[in-house]
């Protein structure tokens, strides 16, 4: 595989901005197919519209659970991930419950994400754990966070949703998404059959190579166009 295609296919072209339209998300499906990415991530109603565009190619649907805050009951998070399964979704981008990994339910954690993984095992389906890294207080919950999933069989471990806005020191709200720190953390503590994922503040080539040197198989992106043209000056 040359360099160009194996960058395109570690990304996952996200289409999750609360204000696009579908008219938005047939432009982007239209992207991913022209770049030939991994896959399209997309919000739960979009999955249908989503798989019937991109039939019959090698990108994949991911559809968002829980999405943005993970704040869903595990009932909830279970049947979504039922119904973008059924709509043509064959990875799944679940958030966990925030507030319980804070507080250190770990039995929580453990059994929402066990009862996902039980949905998406039984439909051959891909399930990534969005971690929210940037809530986390210290690297000690991102290492446990990492030990549940590999505990139950989850796929990916994923460091934020590109959402996860923290309020910084001058007061405005931003997040640092995707360091090659945590990255290189999660990719330490997951067990060797789960796989990483980086989201939030992949905007560049450079950052880009950056993280495929972590170990890292998948990238969400919405820069896809300019990082893979950059790829192509470079590398084509």
């Amino acid at each position: 595989m040359d360099k160009v295609k194996q960058i395109a296919k570690m990304i996952d072209h996200s289409i999750l901005h609360p204000t696009f339209d579908d008219e938005k998300l047939r432009k982007e499906c239209q992207v991913a197919l022209d770049h030939d990415v991994a896959s399209v991530c997309v919000k739960p109603y979009a999955v249908k519209e989503a798989a019937e565009i991109l039939k019959g190619s090698d990108v994949e649907v991911g559809c968002v659970i829980g999405f943005p805050h993970g704040n869903s009951a595990t009932n909830v998070k279970v049947f979504e991930t039922e119904i973008a399964l059924q709509n043509g979704a064959t990875e799944i981008d679940m958030v966990i419950n925030i507030g319980k990994a804070l507080q250190k339910d770990w039995d929580y954690v453990e059994e929402e994400l066990a009862a996902v993984v039980a949905v998406t095992k039984r439909n051959n389906a891909i399930l990534k754990v969005i971690f929210e890294n940037d809530y986390m207080p210290d690297d000690s919950y991102i290492i446990k966070l990492c030990e549940l999933c590999t505990k139950t069989g989850c796929d990916y471990v994923k460091t934020s949703s590109g959402f996860g806005f923290v309020k910084q020191e001058n007061g405005d709200y931003n997040y640092k998404g995707a360091t090659i720190d945590h990255l290189n953390l999660m990719r330490k503590h997951a067990g060797e059959d789960v796989k990483v994922k980086a989201a939030g503040g992949v905007r560049d080539l450079d950052y880009f190579l950056e993280v495929m040197e972590t170990g890292t198989t998948r990238v969400g992106a919405t820069a896809t166009i300019a990082i893979l043209e950059e790829a192509k000056k470079r590398f084509g």
